[in-house]
């Protein structure tokens, strides 16, 4: 019913940049909080960054400010800018979002949201020493 797909994954030497964006899509009535994670090879996933639908930002201590998250409302996107970016970096990203649906009931008619957590297939970011 509403998914999420990244996209701008890919091969960067140490020190460049990427810019990943996850597009919601579905029957969406809303988008709380969105966020990015990365999960790198043999270890767990782990939050990026979030932003929540008025723009208010959190970041992991680790990334020193190399990382920028945005989101456009009206695009049901979110970014994850990526600067100077480091081989420990490398991992696969995945979006994570909060959707609200509006449904009706066939029976009373009456209308209700549905919060659904949603994520991505994620994108693989692979950064070269």
């Amino acid at each position: 019913q509403v998914q999420l797909m990244e996209s701008g994954g890919g091969l960067v030497q140490a020190g460049g940049s990427l810019r990943l964006s996850c597009a919601a899509s579905g029957s969406i009535f809303d988008i709380n909080a969105m966020a990015w994670y990365r999960q790198a090879p043999g270890k767990q996933r782990e939050l990026v960054a979030t932003i929540t639908n008025g723009g208010s930002t959190n970041y992991a201590d680790s990334l020193n400010g190399r990382f920028t998250i945005s989101r456009d409302n009206a695009k049901n996107t979110v970014y994850l800018q990526m600067n100077s970016l480091k081989p420990e970096d490398t991992a696969v990203y995945y979006c994570n979002a909060e959707i609200v649906v509006l449904s009706s009931s066939p029976v009373t008619f009456s209308t209700y949201y549905t919060y659904f957590e949603v994520w991505g297939q994620g994108t693989l970011v692979t950064v070269s020493s």
